[in-house]
Parts: structure tokens; sequence; C-alpha cells
């Protein structure tokens, strides 16, 4: 009779984490940087159809890495989540706070629980008066989640992306500015306009909501 292969939790925790880590890398960029005129979401994307950034509710956005139909799962998720919460009391109670704290459980027990892991990792961007106000959080496919500040890159070359960005003061630069930095540092300046998505969340919107796709400036 054979004995069963043993695999220690640590070694499994382990085995699981470096696997999505691996997935995420390939990931093309993502980078999400607050501004003096809102907060502006970009992507490397080819694909005209299935967008890596979306709206989630009035001045909440998301922007994703990783395997499509999971991440595009759990921004469905999110949708409902802030419909159902905004119905029940008011719109003002739906926030990036609550809806990352319900993505990181979501994540975080498919983490431990699933043969394999979501090989995600999100943005939820919550727009504020201020650029001081915004808010920016990133979480990773074991639902650990971290509160940033000016701004998130995901994905592949993230953290060459975020050295380039590090001394430029985004809160000081309006749209156009922001967004040359922000494609300079994804390396992008040089590609098509139909190889990214551009997206802002409006600070200066006369509307409720306040996410709109800027194909003029992509």
């Amino acid at each position: 009779m054979s004995m069963p292969f043993y695999v220690s939790p640590e070694q499994l925790m382990k085995d699981r984490a470096e696997f999505a880590r691996k997935g995420i890398a390939r990931g093309r960029p993502v980078l999400v940087l607050s501004c003096a005129d809102g907060i502006l979401l970009l992507a490397e994307n080819p694909s005209e159809s299935l967008h890596k950034i979306a709206e989630i509710y009035d001045r909440i956005g998301f922007a994703a890495v990783g395997k499509f139909n999971e991440f595009e799962g759990l921004r469905q998720a999110g949708i409902r989540y802030a419909d159902l919460r905004g119905y029940a009391y008011d719109r003002s109670d739906v926030t990036a706070r609550g809806l990352a704290n319900a993505y990181a459980q979501t994540l975080a027990g498919v983490f431990t629980t699933e043969q394999k892991p979501y090989e995600v990792e999100l943005v939820v961007a919550e727009l504020g008066d201020t650029p001081v106000h915004d808010r920016l959080f990133r979480l990773s496919f074991d639902g650990s989640i971290s509160h940033e500040s000016g701004h998130v890159a995901l994905g592949e070359g993230a953290e060459t992306i975020s050295r380039t960005l590090g001394d430029t003061d985004l809160a000081e630069l309006g749209l156009d500015d922001a967004l040359t930095a922000g494609l300079t540092a994804m390396g992008l300046t040089d590609r098509p306009a139909s190889a990214r998505e551009v997206a802002l969340l409006d600070r200066g919107s006369s509307s409720t909501r306040t996410f709109r796709r800027l194909e003029a400036h992509a």
C-alpha cells in the first residue's frame, strides 16, 4: 500500500505564493496614480474589449493584472457589493476601504482553501476632494492589503515604474503632465494608442459618477 505524499503546510503556502507571483509578474503593467485633476488609471492593453481598468461606483475605480477571468469575476462581485450597499444604506457608505476588505476576504479564502490561488493583483482607488484625500488600496493574491500613497504599479516591471516615479510630485501635475509621466515610466510613449488603456476618476466632474475613459488622450 503506497503512502500519500506529504507536504508541510508551510511548503504548500510557499508553493502557492510562488505560483501566483510568477503568473502576476508576466502580466502587462498597470499604473494608478493620483494627480491634481483626479486619479489616472493606465494599462498596457492591446485588447479593445477585455478591460483591465474599470468603474466600480461613483468615485471608485478598479485596476488589475493577472488572469482576466479571475479578476473580471472579482470586478463584477465588487459592483454587486457596491450596488447593494449603496441601495441598503446610502451611496456615501460605499467606500474603497470597505470594498478592499471584501476583496481581501475573498482572495484569502481562495488562497488558503482552494487547490490553486488566484493569479491576480488589484488596485481599488477612491477619488477624494484633493489628491491628499485620494485612497489607493493594493490587494495581493493572498488577501494582503496595503494603503498606498501617490501611485501604485502592478505587473511586469512594477518596481522599475515605481522607482521612475519616486521623485515626481504627482499631486501637482495636471492630467496631460501626469499622463506623460505615467506613460514614460511604463515605457509606452512610443506605443500606438491601441496598445494602451487610459481612464480617469475626474475630480472636476459635475456628475456623481466620475469615471471616464480617455480615448482622445490614449
